[in-house]
């Protein structure tokens, strides 16, 4: 819903992309109006070619609470060219986006926004010059979780369906997460209350409880020694998908710690481009 006398984003005209190294941006374009919280704002990486591109909707980390739409892996920061130029040059259109982050409203806001975020992409596609048709999701942490939450949540067909998630080490089953019961945890203050004292919006909360066959193709990757977010958290919602009857793949990444710490994250990156790419091929 748009607030009265605001500018509404589905209609109103976009800023002038910006040449860049690698294709064009749209910086901090308005993509939801939410009365009483801050404008969500979008960042829209094009190629150069002016062909409707096929779109990877990512969804930043910070454990709800923080993070930017500016950063991709906050690890990588030195990377040249940068994450976001990379898929850029691969021929993707890269929509980063924010949402209301927990000390902004509890969930399901940040679903709700994300959501937005598929509907803005689809709505504006041809003024954006993308193909509404080829979306997939892409999140790390929190945002993974978020992404996911989209993939199982959006229409399975029709036009608000996704062609694929890629989830990087996201929590999928928030009642298994070792924070379960403390009220200062990222997940209670997503929740407004510790997990096991809100069980029934944990459990809408967690993607693992959320599969279903209609579910697009996932991609998973988690480090094996990830101690933010446990491995077994990916597994559970590999399983999950798997047992309901939908496409994942899993990569289990050896000795890899939360935020790719501790390996080379270019294979890993690789693959997730190359899942991209097959769940929007033509």
């Amino acid at each position: 819903m748009t607030a009265p006398g605001t500018p509404d984003p589905l209609t109103e005209p976009l800023p002038a992309a910006v040449a860049q190294a690698s294709g064009r941006l749209i910086r901090a374009v308005p993509y939801a109006d939410r009365p009483g919280f801050r404008p969500l704002l979008a960042d829209v990486h094009l190629p150069s070619c002016r062909a409707p591109a096929p779109v990877l909707l990512f969804v930043h980390g910070g454990g709800w609470r923080l993070g930017s739409r500016t950063q991709f892996c906050p690890t990588w920061a030195d990377w040249e060219p940068g994450a976001f130029a990379r898929l850029v040059d691969a021929g993707f259109a890269v929509i980063s986006v924010d949402y209301r982050l927990s000390a902004e409203a509890v969930f399901p806001a940040q679903l709700e926004d994300v959501t937005a975020a598929l509907h803005w992409i689809r709505t504006r596609a041809a003024d954006l010059g993308v193909d509404a048709d080829r979306i997939v999701a892409w999140g790390e942490s929190a945002g993974a979780h978020l992404a996911a939450l989209l993939g199982l949540t959006a229409s399975p067909s029709g036009s608000s369906g996704l062609r694929g998630v890629v989830a990087w080490y996201g929590p999928s089953d928030l009642d298994r997460m070792a924070s379960r019961g403390d009220p200062a945890s990222r997940e209670a203050q997503l929740l407004g209350a510790p997990a096991a004292e809100a069980p029934e919006l944990a459990r809408a909360a967690s993607t693992a409880l959320r599969a279903h066959a209609q579910a697009p193709p996932f991609h998973l990757a988690h480090g094996t020694a990830d101690e933010a977010v446990p491995a077994a958290q990916s597994e559970l919602l590999a399983v999950a998908l798997r047992t309901a009857g939908a496409e994942v793949e899993l990569d289990l990444v050896a000795d890899a710690g939360h935020l790719w710490r501790g390996v080379d994250g270019e294979p890993i990156f690789e693959r997730a481009v190359d899942f991209a790419r097959r769940c929007t091929a033509s």
